[in-house]
This record gives C-alpha cells, structure tokens and sequence, in this order.
C-alpha cells in the first residue's frame, strides 16, 4: 500500500511538472506550439511512411537494388528535418529580435512569432505533401485535389514570404 502511494505522488509530480512546463510553452509561443507540435508529428508520420514506401517498393521490385529501406536515405532524412527546426528556430530568433527593438522605439505589436509561424506552417505543408506522395508510392489512391490544395497553400505562403 505505501509503494501505490509514492507511484502516486511520483506520478502527479511529474504530471505537475509537464504541465507547468507546457503551459510556461504555451505563454511564451502562443499558437506556434500547437503548429510546432503538428509538425512533430507529420515529420514522424512522414519518415515512418517514407520507410513503408521503400518496403512496398522493394516488395514490387525484388531484384533491383535501388529500391528498399536504405539507412543512407533514412539518415539523410533525418538531419533534413533537423535542419527544419534550425530554419523555424532562426526565424523564431528573428520574431524575438523585431519584438525586442519594437518595443524599445515604442511600437506595440501583438504579433509575437510571425516569422516563426509561416516557416513553421510552410514546413507543416511540407511533410503533408511528402505523406501523400510516400502514400501513393505505396500503392494508396490519393486524390489528385488534396495534393494541388496543399501545394497552393504552400505557393501562397511563399508569395506572402517575397
């Protein structure tokens, strides 16, 4: 009964401390955590696709080489999206720099991760159209108007970069 009790407190302190760190995330980033979180999840979606993708095609072509799980690509994918969060945190950076001197001239703006969002959103975009491409490389019908819709939400947020 007294080790239920310390699993228990055990685990509403690590409850506690997850929660106050994920609303200390959510008061400093505001909406970007959520659009962070989404992208965390589709650049995982995204490379486990990836690898079912080379295993379909390794399925449909069986003596070539080229196709399969290849660690070299695998590896390469994933210090590509490492590379993601390098881009999104100097955009945050910047976000935090146009913030900081605003308000030393005495500009008020409510916008607190401009930058940061859009490379975010447009790196989200990203991996949505990677998942539907790696879908059909495994044999899924994918409708042709998901794929076009998301590549011009992309389009229209790379205009609205220039």
């Amino acid at each position: 009964m007294e080790n239920m009790s310390v699993v228990k407190a055990v685990t509403m302190a690590i409850t506690g401390i997850l929660s106050g760190i994920a609303a200390w995330l959510f008061t400093r980033m505001g909406v970007l955590l959520y659009v962070m979180l989404a992208l965390a999840v589709a650049m995982a979606i995204d490379y486990a696709t990836g690898m079912l993708a080379g295993k379909s095609e390794a399925i449909d072509h069986p003596d070539n080489p080229e196709y399969g799980w290849n660690s070299r690509k695998g590896a390469k994918g994933i210090i590509k999206k490492v590379g993601y969060l390098c881009v999104i945190a100097v955009a945050m950076m910047v976000d935090y720099i146009i913030l900081c001197v605003s308000s030393e001239i005495g500009v008020e703006t409510e916008l607190k991760a401009f930058f940061g969002i859009m490379v975010t959103v447009w790196y989200l975009l990203n991996e949505a159209l990677s998942i539907i491409e790696n879908a059909g490389r495994m044999g899924a019908p994918v409708p042709d108007w998901l794929r076009q819709y998301i590549a011009v939400l992309k389009n229209r947020i790379e205009q609205k970069e220039q």
